[in-house]
């Protein structure tokens, strides 16, 4: 995508975590729907058994999803692990390695001050 830039890390058309949401959202309104035709209970009963039952049919139907999202929160967590370090160094006065995503254009201002 053209206005995104190179270092913005877009997971695609729409957010793992997005997906997983909306995935579990449809599944409890089907297990509502299924509920709403027992006859004789009352509508708070009716909700619980949709919670529950979508709570376990989620767990086996949506693994994927829920893999996914891991995955896009773990690696967010890395990239700010790693970005809490590369500014800690720096505010130490450290020598900051160039980060593997960064461009090669920072690498000859850096070799540049480190010569003086």
């Amino acid at each position: 995508m053209p206005w995104l830039a190179e270092t913005d890390r877009y997971p695609g058309p729409v957010s793992p975590a997005v997906k997983y949401t909306l995935g579990r959202l449809v599944l409890f309104l089907a297990c509502f729907a299924a509920a709403w035709f027992i006859p004789g209970i009352d509508l708070f009963i009716k909700l619980g058994i949709a919670v529950l039952a979508s709570f376990a049919l989620s767990w086996f139907l949506l693994r994927g999803l829920r893999d996914e999202m891991t995955a896009q929160v773990e690696d967010a967590l890395e990239r700010r692990k790693a970005d809490k370090e590369r500014l800690r160094a720096a505010l130490a006065g450290e020598d900051v390695p160039a980060a593997a995503d960064e461009t090669d254009d920072a690498a000859p201002v850096a070799e540049a001050s480190s010569a003086k």
